[in-house]
C-alpha cells in the first residue's frame, strides 16, 4: 500500500524502501529519521552479514552499504549485496574512503567520506526516481 507523505506543497507517494548497513549507529539513526520522513520503509543493519539477511528478505529498491560494515575487501563485501534478490536488483550506494574510490563498486555507485547526509538523501531520492517508483504530484 503507498504511503502518502505532504510536505511543502506537495504530496509524496511512496511504496519504496531503503536498507541502512553502516557500524556507525549515528548514521543508520539519522538516514532513517531523513528517509523515513519522506515516506520510505527503512531497514538498518550494523553489519554486513544482518544486512544480507535483510536484502535478501526485504529486496530493497536502495541499499547504502558502508566500506566498513564487513571484514572483507570492497569487492567481496559488495558482490552479495550486487546481486538481484527476488527477481529484482536493488540500487547499490557504497560508502567509503577515498582509498576505496579507484574502481566503481559491482552494481553500484561510490560516495567518499567524509560526506554530507542532504546531498545522499537527495541521491537515494534520485535514484528511486529514475527507477519511476517515487511519484511526485502537486497537493
Amino acid at each position: 500500500m503507498p504511503v502518502l507523505l505532504a510536505t511543502e506543497g506537495r504530496t509524496l507517494v511512496s511504496e519504496h524502501s531503503v536498507l541502512i548497513v553502516d557500524r556507525s549507529e549515528e548514521t543508520r539513526e539519522v538516514l532513517k529519521t531523513a528517509l523515513e520522513r519522506r515516506g520510505m520503509r527503512i531497514y538498518a543493519a550494523s553489519r554486513a552479514r544482518r544486512g544480507l539477511e535483510l536484502a535478501r528478505r526485504h529486496h530493497p529498491d536502495v541499499i547504502v552499504l558502508d566500506l566498513d560494515a564487513g571484514d572483507s575487501t570492497p569487492e567481496e563485501l559488495c558482490a552479495p549485496f550486487a546481486e538481484p534478490s527476488g527477481g529484482q536488483a536493488s540500487r547499490l550506494i557504497v560508502l567509503g574512503g577515498m582509498c576505496h574510490r579507484r574502481r566503481r563498486p559491482a552494481g553500484g555507485e561510490f560516495v567518499s567520506k567524509p560526506y554530507h547526509y542532504a546531498p545522499l538523501v537527495r541521491r537515494i531520492e534520485e535514484l528511486l526516481r529514475w527507477t519511476g517508483q517515487v511519484y511526485a504530484r502537486s497537493a
